[in-house]
């Protein structure tokens, strides 16, 4: 199926894009990925490539796929078909991305994310609901984050032009996505939220 690209590059260049909250997403990727130990990373989407540079700083050679030309990409495709060998790349980078694809399509990215990769994967997806959260620093002792979220269980997703459903959302709980992500041959090294990036859930998934 073909995907035509939802945005311009436009998109990407406002100020209002890189907002704070997107900058400590863009930390957590990072941190992701580096913990993983990957040196050649496939990154699916790479938006304004601000993640990529700061990933080629730390010495990762990194890939970028994306359905749009005008983003710049290494490589012009969908998640759901990379024109690329099975097992080309330590690691594959999905953050922000699989929520712009119908959810039946959910399966067949993970599938070639699993097929591409050597190892591992990480993937964010927006979560939907009600935050409650604390951080608090004692001196000489780490940070503590305290973080609880109401999922929107009870709220039908209606496709907005770019998401077609959110983590949280009526028929999407978290225990739905691992059991597809389990089900597609991966497992599950971490998950979850964080208090100072609370719309976001992560996974670091390691191939099977």
């Amino acid at each position: 199926m073909d995907y035509p690209p939802q945005v311009t590059k436009d998109h990407y260049c406002r100020s209002s894009y890189d907002s704070k909250d997107r900058w400590v997403s863009y930390w957590y990727q990072m941190r992701a990925v580096l913990s993983c130990g990957a040196k050649e990373v496939l990154e699916i989407g790479p938006g304004n490539k601000t993640l990529t540079e700061a990933l080629l700083k730390k010495g990762v050679r990194v890939t970028m796929v994306d359905t749009a030309e005008d983003v710049g990409p290494d490589i012009i495709a969908s998640v759901t078909d990379l024109p690329v060998r099975d097992g080309s790349y330590d690691l594959v980078l999905a953050a922000e991305v699989l929520e712009h694809l119908p959810f039946e399509e959910f399966p067949q990215a993970l599938a070639e994310i699993r097929r591409v990769t050597r190892r591992h994967a990480v993937i964010s997806l927006p979560h939907a609901g009600y935050v409650f959260s604390l951080e608090f620093k004692i001196p000489l002792l780490r940070r503590v984050e305290l973080i609880y979220k109401l999922p929107f269980f009870w709220k039908t997703h209606i496709f907005n032009g770019e998401h077609y459903w959110e983590l949280g959302k009526l028929g999407y709980p978290v225990s739905k996505i691992r059991k597809i992500i389990i089900d597609n041959g991966f497992g599950i090294r971490e998950y979850g939220l964080h208090a100072d990036d609370p719309a976001h859930y992560f996974f670091v998934l390691e191939k099977q």
